[in-house]
């Protein structure tokens, strides 16, 4: 169903410093959605009734949505099919399933998507990569490229992104905030893993013989490269201290030891929240066809918000592109400078409408 409307609205600037110093007792409840308010940009509905979508990834004129019971559904020239790609065998874990999607940097030859699963062996949650062949919007095969990633009810990661260099990143979470895996090299849990296209190593890693790119991480959620290379990380920190991390290979960002900056053995955040707003997807932003003071954009679960931010000179700063449409759980560019996002409002965390979740397509 094609919606198309446009609404007029003052946004509230929201300045953030790197670090807030202060923190509530209780955490933030997280408000109901409100009608959408957008300035100066053109909000069209693509598709509703989408069921805890998790990730989005853009190839020409189809969007790919995993959802996280295991599906993964295809939007086709603005208009969502009825039949899904796909569905997947996933665990019922309240952070896990059905997680991040990515489409290869040579999809209109290969037909590759990768997808990152969770799944329950012997009464312990794991999660792995599938590499999946299609067809005309439908399944040809599928095999695991990448496994024994280690597994957690509530801190996952799960995104997948390839760089500019054609490799595959992962975000892994840590399977309990009171695990050190995410300080120990041989873990995969709590790291950005860096992989060739088909779950191989990269001769090039910072460190040899293992996927690993950084580590330290708690519960990553996206990753953007801005025109120089530089490569900037969102994750979820514990009811505070959520990071923008940029990312430096073989660094060390400190989870659990560290949360945000404190300890000169570890990487400083660039950007630190206390209170938590829970980032989710981000993107550096190329096109022309929004409206923006910054380029980088962020989509906010917590906040409910679609933020764009700036990590320019003095403190870094944020400001709203969108509200009014409850949790926002990822954004992506479309070849035509569009935005597209998706909403989280059936994950159990948010108030869902009859029409959530949705796919929005953001434009002039």
């Amino acid at each position: 169903m094609d919606k198309k409307f446009r609404i007029a609205a003052i946004i509230g600037a929201l300045a953030f410093s790197a670090f807030i110093l202060t923190s509530p007792s209780n955490p933030v409840p997280i408000p109901e959605p409100t009608a959408y308010k957008s300035e100066s940009n053109s909000v069209m509905i693509l598709s509703e009734n989408l069921d805890s979508p998790r990730s989005i990834a853009i190839s020409e004129n189809r969007i790919f949505v995993t959802e996280k019971d295991g599906l993964i559904r295809v939007v086709e020239e603005n208009k969502l099919l009825e039949e899904p790609l796909a569905t997947l065998r996933s665990v019922n874990a309240f952070d896990g399933g059905l997680l991040g999607v990515a489409v290869h940097p040579n999809f209109s030859e290969n037909n590759l998507l990768y997808v990152y699963l969770t799944y329950e062996e012997q009464g312990k949650l794991w999660n792995k990569i599938l590499q999946i062949k299609e067809s005309q919007n439908k399944l040809i095969d599928a095999k695991t490229i990448f496994d024994k990633i280690p597994g957690s009810t509530f801190s996952n990661g799960g995104f997948l992104k390839f760089g500019p260099d054609g490799k595959l990143y992962v975000g892994t979470g840590t399977v309990s905030d009171s695990s050190h895996h995410p300080q120990e090299l041989d873990s995969l849990s709590g790291k950005i893993l860096r992989l060739n296209d088909d779950g191989s190593i990269p001769v090039d890693n910072p460190f040899s013989n293992s996927p690993v790119f950084t580590l330290g991480h708690r519960n990553p959620q996206g990753m953007a490269w801005d025109d120089k290379g530089n490569m900037y990380l969102a994750e979820v920190g514990p009811e505070k201290n959520d990071e923008i991390n940029l990312l430096i290979p073989g660094k060390n960002y400190g989870w659990p030891e560290q949360q945000c900056t404190g300890n000169d053995k570890y990487e400083k955040a660039v950007m630190c929240y206390d209170p938590s707003i829970e980032p989710a997807g981000i993107l550096y932003y190329s096109g022309d066809k929004i409206d923006l003071e910054s380029p980088f954009v962020m989509a906010s679960l917590r906040a409910t918000n679609l933020y764009q931010l700036d990590f320019e000179e003095g403190l870094p700063s944020q400001k709203t592109i969108l509200s009014g449409m409850g949790r926002v759980r990822d954004v992506a560019q479309g070849p035509d400078g569009s935005l597209y996002v998706i909403t989280s409002n059936t994950d159990g965390k948010g108030f869902p409408d009859k029409a959530d979740d949705k796919l929005l397509r953001i434009t002039k």
